[in-house]
């Protein structure tokens, strides 16, 4: 599909990692053109850094009819165990998907992939971004070849979901403040002779820490990092470094064997200051990166794309009362939760390299509030897993507006089985003459109604499945 007069493509996406996959698949799925830039050529690696997919990532997902596919792929995990003292019981939340499930990145890409490919995303693989200009209208892409040959496409709009290393962010000439937070981290991919006791094993030691968690396919992730053996990403990694580490850790290095991969990376906590410039948005990576603990990333970079891709549909659509002010929203709902995730994950790993008699008390401590008052433990797990995520509301808004609505049973379905058409859906009583807000609503509202009797409420859920307007 040609994209809007004078224009090659309705979209530009930069980058076919999951959060680009995502983000072109909802796009193209709504019937808009959308070309995708991906420096890597194409096939998808088997070797990654991210290995889980929470609760409410599951549930966008869902959402886009691929959820209980990718279930099929990983493990199920219930309980999450921090520090050896600390255990979240996921069991308890609120949610279809009420655990963590352990999957390698590659299954996730391979469904996104998939999707986006059916919906008719136009991919460019082994082309790189080496600019981009845009004016009041329109961005101007200029996209080289590894051939040496280029390119240029025009949009109406771009998004660089281009990883921590975003070429897109660095055409905008936008700063990436933070700090490195952690050297040296190690990863391997391994066969073990011997299961770890639990599902996942994580501890820390204080001048160590290690994780081992299984792919499901025989295979296990394993990290770690040695406070005394603090040298550049490009040192080279043998098992026998990975092994000695999950002895002082674990007290045993579980009988590693057959690495296929072996790496070792620095962690970094660093946030774009703005998500929109211009006609340009960043998502995923390229906005924000931060420690691995909790496994929040890949889960927080779809949940980017979830927000942006029904935005920009209904601007693109035509649908939109102000269009400017819906995207702008983009950046105000997003940024702070962005934020918050770095907070998170960078307190779970200081936590975890706590060394000293203090900070391991204060450790200790917070471990045993968390595990004796619930509502700390469903705050603590409704940011990991963000099920807790919300978006602020205007003065006198309902309590429930920008709150995650469940997956509420409705005459017509599942709710999240609803949201699979990409519209607004407003809930009513049955019997009701559904009314929705006084004021227009961007997109297309499917009308359904409650499966019980006795709900009296009306609520106005958005695409990416948040309360965007409710009544009593």
């Amino acid at each position: 599909m040609n994209g809007t007069a004078g224009t090659d493509t309705d979209v530009i996406v930069v980058g076919a990692g999951p959060t680009g996959l995502l983000l072109a698949g909802d796009l193209a799925s709504a019937g808009l053109s959308v070309t995708v830039v991906e420096r890597r050529p194409h096939g998808i690696s088997n070797l990654t850094r991210a290995f889980g997919v929470h609760a409410r990532t599951l549930e966008l997902l869902d959402a886009r009819d691929l959820a209980d596919e990718l279930v099929k792929t990983g493990t199920r995990l219930t309980r999450l165990r921090l520090f050896r003292r600390l255990t979240l019981d996921l069991s308890r939340l609120r949610s279809r998907f009420p655990f963590l499930l352990i999957t390698p990145q590659y299954e996730v890409e391979r469904l996104l992939e998939r999707r986006a490919v059916a919906a008719g995303v136009d991919f460019r693989y082994g082309a790189e971004l080496r600019a981009l200009h845009q004016d009041a209208d329109t961005v101007t892409a200029e996209v080289g070849s590894a051939d040496g040959t280029g390119t240029t496409l025009r949009a109406r709009y771009l998004v660089g979901a281009d990883g921590h290393r975003s070429a897109v962010r660095r055409a905008l000439g936008l700063p990436f403040p933070g700090r490195s937070v952690i050297r040296s981290i190690v990863l391997a991919d391994v066969r073990l002779a011997e299961a770890p006791d639990e599902l996942i094993a994580a501890a820390g030691s204080g001048d160590t820490f290690a994780f081992v968690a299984p792919f499901g396919d025989g295979w296990y992730r394993v990290m770690g990092w040695d406070r005394h053996r603090q040298v550049d990403d490009g040192e080279p990694v043998d098992l026998d470094e990975v092994r000695e580490i999950a002895r002082r850790t674990l007290g045993s290095d579980l009988g590693m064997h057959d690495a296929r991969w072996l790496s070792r990376f620095h962690s970094e906590e660093r946030q774009v200051p703005a998500y929109r410039t211009g006609r340009v948005f960043l998502a995923g990576d390229a906005a924000h990166v931060h420690s691995p603990a909790g496994g929040q990333g890949l889960n927080t970079g779809l949940q980017d794309a979830a927000n942006l891709s029904w935005k920009l549909t209904s601007v693109l659509r035509g649908e939109a009362p102000d269009p400017e002010d819906l995207l702008d929203s983009y950046h105000r709902e997003r940024h702070p939760v962005g934020a918050t995730v770095l907070r998170s994950s960078g307190t779970l790993v200081r936590l975890a390299m706590a060394r000293g008699p203090l900070q391991r008390t204060v450790r200790a401590l917070g471990a045993g509030f968390i595990n004796a008052v619930r509502p700390a433990a469903a705050r603590a797990m409704g940011q990991i897993t963000g099920i807790g995520i919300a978006y602020g509301a205007g003065r006198g808004a309902h309590r429930l507006t920008g709150r995650r609505a469940p997956d509420l049973e409705l005459t017509e379905g599942r709710l999240y089985e609803l949201l699979r058409r990409g519209e607004v859906v407003l809930v009513a009583p049955q019997g009701a003459a559904p009314q929705g807000p006084h004021t227009p609503v961007p997109g297309r509202v499917l009308r359904a109604s409650w499966a019980n009797r006795d709900r009296q409420d009306t609520l106005l859920v958005r695409p990416d499945g948040y309360i965007a307007w409710a009544t009593d």
